[in-house]
């Protein structure tokens, strides 16, 4: 008796699926699985854990926040760059923000107490301003930056004209300091600066980016106040982690020198001799120095 041709047609359908499960669902994960645990393989490959008195501390792939548990830093340890996402394995991104993000949304002061927020929203260098100051701050050097104001907020005003781009100027306003803030700047070309005010619409007055008397070279480095690409980068500049030095070695009670010489032992170079730049990784400097 012949087979139907549709019941032909499922039972091919169906040895297929059987050898294609076998082949990418069964062998293919565990071969792969396999050359994973090969020497020099295995550690990257089963995430790179750091354990510390026998329990996992992190991985030396994952940036990590050196904290308290209000969120301030720790003086004993170095700091890792900033996160977008917070050093979260769930939501790894960037900010998505360029520079072209210098003006802030402002919060609703109504809202200020709300533990959903204000509805405020900081522009990117805003962001890289107020994370100098804090740096500056923490590390005990200027953290002045070019186009900050002193309260760590983007040197920005909407300035209107007579004749919408050009003219005269008519009103000028620092839209990143919220009223009742004094504004950074008292005077523009004549007309007094106004502080913003949240929910009036600047739209038509012209960004006007001021770049104050901030050091050309800030003492803070760029990567202590910009985020990496997946926000989870655990690696800082040599030049940032130079800066950090004095303030572990005061904390811990070490000489500088030896808290230098570290930093130098846990420097790795560029990528194949010349991707990238030096780095150091933030995981394994604290641990050296806490088995010092």
């Amino acid at each position: 008796m012949r087979t139907p041709s549709w019941i032909s047609q499922h039972l091919a359908a169906l040895r297929a699926l059987l050898v294609l499960t076998v082949l990418t669902g069964i062998a293919y994960p565990l071969v792969i699985t396999g050359l994973a645990q090969a020497p020099g393989l295995r550690d990257k490959a089963n995430g790179s854990v750091v354990e510390a008195d026998g329990r996992p501390v992190g991985s030396l792939l994952i940036g990590q926040a050196f904290t308290d548990a209000d969120g301030n830093p720790v003086p004993k340890y170095f700091q890792s760059r900033p996160s977008a996402s917070g050093y979260s394995l769930d939501a790894t991104s960037a900010s998505n923000l360029g520079p072209e993000s210098v003006q802030d949304t402002l919060g609703d002061p109504a809202l200020k107490d709300s533990p959903d927020g204000d509805g405020g929203k900081q522009a990117l260098l805003t962001q890289v301003c107020a994370r100098s100051k804090a740096v500056g701050e923490l590390e005990g050097v200027d953290g002045r930056r070019p186009y900050c104001t002193a309260d760590g907020l983007g040197a920005v005003l909407r300035v209107f004209y007579t004749d919408g781009m050009s003219g005269k100027v008519t009103r000028a306003v620092s839209v990143n300091q919220a009223c009742p803030a004094t504004p950074f700047l008292a005077v523009y070309q004549g007309v007094a600066v106004e502080c913003g005010k949240f929910g009036e619409d600047y739209g038509k007055g012209v960004l006007v980016p001021v770049r104050g008397d901030a050091p050309e070279q800030s003492a803070v480095p760029a990567d202590a106040v910009t985020a990496s690409a997946s926000g989870i980068d655990p690696h800082i500049s040599v030049e940032y982690a130079r800066l950090q030095a004095k303030r572990v070695a005061a904390a811990r009670n070490l000489p500088l020198d030896r808290v230098d010489d570290l930093i130098d032992e846990y420097t790795t170079g560029r990528a194949l001799g010349f991707m990238g730049e030096p780095a150091v990784n933030v995981l394994d400097l604290n641990l050296a120095l806490d088995r010092v």
